[in-house]
């Protein structure tokens, strides 16, 4: 008999192959005579490796050597070397359409996910909205493993999902004091509708500090200008720190968050890191909602901060330019709001 061999495919973005973890990880417990092979780009080595003793990852440089249709062709004939049994492609784009229409010309048993693109515009549209929860990212994953065989049975526990993350404390500083909270905060994201004002940010770390004076905050995320701000928030607040000079690459990261009292996330990767470090995530919605499906792992809707507009949400993706000019969904969202919220965690 023939060794049942599941090749996932998702290459990108790094919050989206996140969500496929939890998903990954029940498929190998409740299937564990299936080997499973995750491919997707080298940063996401760390989510997968020793997930499981059935799960394996491939990475695949499809910017460097697996780039453009003369990559891909080559990159077919690496995977078909596997044998693999079937084929499950989770991102559904046009990279992984190809390689899936070449599986399919070999007459492999493949299945794409749905995204459910018309529920989504129904939710984002402006003249006919309907506000309606759309299935999440990870049953949209589970779909397509029920299609070729493998049911799964999600259980949206928050806890500790990558594995290896003991070990590496966190540093000791002059400026926490003992058993007082260690706080987490991710303020940007990839795009502006989802992204709280600075100024009002820079106020939560003054109410955080002036509240949990012995804290510790750790800053994660951002590059360039971003870095730059947070650089200056770390220089004015003394129990601030850069996550990026403690945590050297994702792996310590994910083992930093881990550490966290709780994580204040936007709309981001930065929340689907910390809920597989089973870290609970305070979020920030503007111009997208959790009714699109992106919500963290084990995550709660109680912990989602937004505001009721007529115009909400206008994006699933936070792409979009605000149609009032005034990006009133984040605006009207108060510091003291976001602080009272995350008191939960610290008292």
């Amino acid at each position: 008999m023939k060794t049942e061999h599941l090749l996932i495919i998702r290459f990108s973005a790094i919050g989206d192959v996140a969500m496929a973890v939890p998903v990954v990880k029940a498929l190998a417990e409740q299937y564990p005579h299936l080997r499973i092979t995750f491919l997707s780009r080298p940063f996401a080595r760390p989510l997968f490796e020793g997930l499981a003793p059935n799960v394996g990852f491939m990475e695949a440089d499809i910017k460097g050597e697996y780039r453009g249709v003369k990559g891909l062709n080559k990159l077919y004939r690496r995977l078909t070397a596997k044998q693999f049994t079937a084929i499950a492609d989770f991102h559904n784009i046009l990279r992984s359409n190809y390689l899936r229409l070449r599986f399919n010309l070999g007459m492999f048993r493949v299945e794409h996910i749905n995204k459910h693109r018309s529920g989504k515009r129904r939710l984002t549209s402006q003249s006919k909205k309907r506000l309606v929860q759309q299935p999440t990212t990870f049953e949209n994953y589970a779909d397509v493993l029920a299609r070729l065989g493998y049911p799964v049975k999600l259980d949206e526990k928050l806890e500790v999902l990558v594995p290896g993350l003991e070990g590496n404390p966190i540093d000791s500083s002059p400026f926490h004091v003992s058993h007082a909270p260690v706080i987490g905060v991710a303020p940007f994201a990839a795009h502006r509708g989802k992204i709280y004002p600075e100024e009002k940010m820079e106020k939560v770390l003054d109410l955080l500090t002036a509240r949990w004076p012995g804290c510790r905050i750790y800053l994660f995320g951002g590059g360039g200008k971003e870095r730059e701000t947070m650089t200056e928030w770390a220089a004015k607040y003394l129990q601030c720190t850069l996550a990026s000079t403690v945590a050297k690459g994702l792996k310590e990261e994910l083992q930093l968050m881990s550490r966290l009292s709780v994580m204040l996330s936007m709309d981001s990767a930065n929340m689907h890191l910390a809920s597989l470090a089973g870290v609970p995530v305070v979020s920030v919605w503007g111009a997208t909602h959790p009714y699109a499906g992106f919500l963290g792992w084990g995550q709660t809707a109680d912990n989602c901060i937004q505001t009721d507009l007529d115009c909400r949400p206008c994006s699933i993706y936070g792409k979009k330019p605000c149609q009032r000019g005034d990006y009133a969904c984040l605006n009207l969202i108060t510091p003291k709001q976001i602080v009272d919220k995350l008191e939960i965690y610290l008292k």
